[in-house]
């Protein structure tokens, strides 16, 4: 290890720069960064288009099979009812057997229940195998997250959890224009296109779970393209970060400040699944073809994906996570207010842009924030805990936007309700910032100097 790596190792937690630093610290990173950061956003660009594909699916699925918004609505929300029930519990299975075999498992399953979905008839079969698909992905994200904390030190976690992130507007701008082609081909085989979107776009899952068990180490100390000394430095990097007393991966169940953390998460929860599911439907309703809609939600996406980036890379430059979660939140409640009352298509269609971008913008530093309440494997608890609740608003999101489409007739009245959610979260988080200003109360209790 060379002397300036070395020095850097070593240096106390209160010494650190409080900023992303840069020179040799990075090159022990960078290697993991490009093996890695890749393939888990493939990974999860496959995992957010089977959660959502749905939303594509309902432009031509819900006449054929005579689903009203309301049902469809509940069953898009009831997958994360099945994801808020497995989520600790996959974490921690995760954290005992390792990363590779569990998102293998993981991705094996969920990709055969989503393909399975294009044989449903009926209400109920749609709710059983959305709730199974929650089941199955449960442990994904979470999981993925708690994976990146064993790789990537505090000062670098936002900017890299963000290009993974990035698979969200990625899975539009791909998923929008395929769905839409999808779409076209009814007929085909005797089965009608929406059918044939549910199968292409969810048996791709399986093959990657094969892949994981080949690309996917449990951690650094299995990293074929790790020299021994670098392994060395970032073990000594990682255990740095970890208090002297162990915690559980559960142990952040007991912390109060990730409990209000977690519990600011609901209104994003709820926006973003909400506009996951409901976006095409409402992009069509201003006119556009099944091609069309494809093509506008891609747009739309593609622009998120800069708003992740951006904000993802702020958010380590500045060493700052509260103000990036919460002003990343009001930006979405301004977003969908000008979309509500907005009388033209463009003036509506820029309200969704900002909106829809900057909800997934504040989801790398809102969880990087929770592994910096809860350092270690508690990191997994911590996560695991967040997007419970956030799951909860992806239950709330969904329905209560199709219960309030079918009784007023448009979707201002569910943007108006989003705004609410968001405002809420942000006022939590900003307030839980204050809080860890004053005296005597201590926030980053294992490493005061990490990036806030």
């Amino acid at each position: 290890m060379s002397a300036e790596t070395r020095a850097l190792v070593d240096t106390p937690n209160d010494a650190r720069p409080r900023m992303a630093p840069r020179g040799e610290d990075a090159t022990l990173f960078a290697s993991s960064a490009w093996r890695l950061i890749p393939f888990l956003g493939v990974l999860y660009i496959v995992n957010y288009l089977d959660r959502v594909n749905a939303g594509f699916a309902a432009l031509t699925m819900n006449a054929d099979l005579g689903f009203s918004p309301s049902v469809f609505g509940f069953g898009g929300g009831v997958l994360f009812a099945g994801y808020l029930l497995f989520q600790v519990p996959a974490n921690a299975i995760l954290a005992r057997i390792g990363a590779r075999r569990w998102i293998f498992l993981i991705l094996t399953v969920w990709g055969l229940i989503s393909a399975s979905t294009a044989f449903v008839r009926t209400p109920a079969e749609f709710y059983v195998l959305r709730f199974v698909l929650g089941i199955a992905e449960a442990g994904f994200f979470p999981g993925m997250f708690y994976y990146l904390t064993l790789w990537f030190p505090q000062s670098y976690r936002a900017q890299f959890a963000a290009a993974v992130i990035c698979a969200i507007p990625m899975s539009g701008i791909i998923g929008g224009p395929l769905s839409g082609l999808i779409l076209g081909i009814n007929g085909f085989g005797t089965m009608q296109g929406w059918q044939w979107l549910f199968i292409v776009e969810g048996l791709p899952a399986t093959v990657l779970g094969l892949a994981a068990l080949f690309l996917l180490p449990d951690g650094p100390h299995e990293a074929r393209w790790l020299s021994a000394e670098t392994k060395a430095a970032v073990a000594a990097r990682h255990s740095a970060e970890i208090p002297d007393e162990k915690p559980h991966v559960l142990s952040s169940l007991r912390d109060a400040r990730v409990l209000v953390l977690a519990i600011s998460g609901f209104g994003s929860g709820s926006a973003l699944y909400a506009t996951s599911l409901w976006l095409p439907q409402i992009v069509k309703a201003m006119g556009f073809s099944n091609l069309g809609t494809g093509l506008v939600v891609a747009l739309i996406y593609t622009a998120t994906m800069v708003m992740i980036i951006v904000w993802g890379y702020s958010s380590d430059r500045r060493g700052e996570r509260y103000r990036h979660v919460a002003l990343a939140w009001l930006i979405a409640a301004a977003g969908f207010a000008v979309a509500a009352v907005a009388d033209n298509n463009a003036l509506a269609l820029a309200g969704l842009v900002f909106a829809v971008g900057a909800i997934p913008a504040a989801i790398s530093p809102y969880f990087t924030l929770g592994t910096v309440l809860a350092p270690g494997v508690a990191g997994a608890g911590a996560v695991a805990v967040q997007n419970c609740i956030v799951s909860i608003g992806g239950i709330a999101g969904p329905w209560l936007t199709g219960i309030l489409r079918e009784r007023s007739g448009n979707y201002s009245s569910s943007m108006a309700m989003l705004v609410i959610e968001l405002l809420v979260g942000a006022a939590l988080v900003l307030l839980l910032e204050r809080a860890g200003h004053k005296p005597g109360v201590t926030l980053y209790a294992a490493d005061p100097a990490v990036p806030r």
